[in-house]
C-alpha cells in the first residue's frame, strides 16, 4: 500500500518558526518519523512539501492511480484553498487531513477547514503522532473497502 504525504506552506520551517506551538523538531525530523512509522506499518510512503498551492494541486493530480491514500497537511491553505479541495475530490483518493497543532484552540480563522470535507477524516493537535494516526487510519480504511486483511 502506497501513501503520499503532502505538507503545505511553512511546514519546511519546523524547528525554526513558532517553537512555542510546533516545538524544536525540524522538518527533516518529521520526514524521518513518517518514514520510520510507515515502515512499521508496512507502508510505502512518499513525502512532498511545497509552499506553492499549484504545486500541491499538481502533486495531488499526479497521484491519480499511483497511490492508495493521501495524508495532507495543507497548512494555511486549509482555510481557503477550494482548489486543493477540488483536486482531492477530483482524484478520488482517500485522504486524511493532519495538523500538528490543535487548530481549534488557536485563532478563530484557523477553526474552519475548507479542505477537510474532501477527506475521510481530520487529525489535529497531536504533533508528529498525528501522521502515525493518519497512516493507521488510512491503512485500516483502505483494507476495509478492499475487504482485504493486508
Amino acid at each position: 500500500m502506497k501513501i503520499l504525504v503532502i505538507n503545505g506552506p511553512n511546514i519546511n520551517f519546523l524547528g525554526i518558526r513558532e517553537k512555542n506551538i510546533y516545538g524544536s523538531n525540524t522538518y527533516e525530523d518529521l520526514c524521518q518519523y513518517i518514514k520510520n512509522e510507515a515502515a512499521k506499518l508496512h507502508l510505502e510512503v512518499e513525502i512532498f512539501q511545497s509552499n506553492v498551492e499549484g504545486e500541491i494541486i499538481n502533486k495531488i493530480q499526479s497521484a491519480y492511480k499511483n497511490v492508495d491514500g493521501i495524508i495532507i497537511n495543507p497548512g494555511a491553505f486549509t482555510h481557503y484553498s477550494y482548489a486543493i479541495y477540488d483536486a482531492l475530490i477530483g482524484v478520488g483518493i482517500r485522504a486524511v487531513e493532519v495538523h500538528l497543532s490543535n487548530i481549534y484552540s488557536r485563532e478563530e480563522f484557523r477553526h474552519k477547514s475548507v479542505t477537510a470535507p474532501a477527506c475521510i477524516g481530520q487529525i489535529s493537535g497531536f504533533g508528529f503522532l498525528g501522521y502515525k494516526f493518519a497512516m493507521e487510519a488510512l491503512k485500516d480504511y483502505i483494507r476495509k473497502i478492499r475487504k482485504s486483511p493486508y
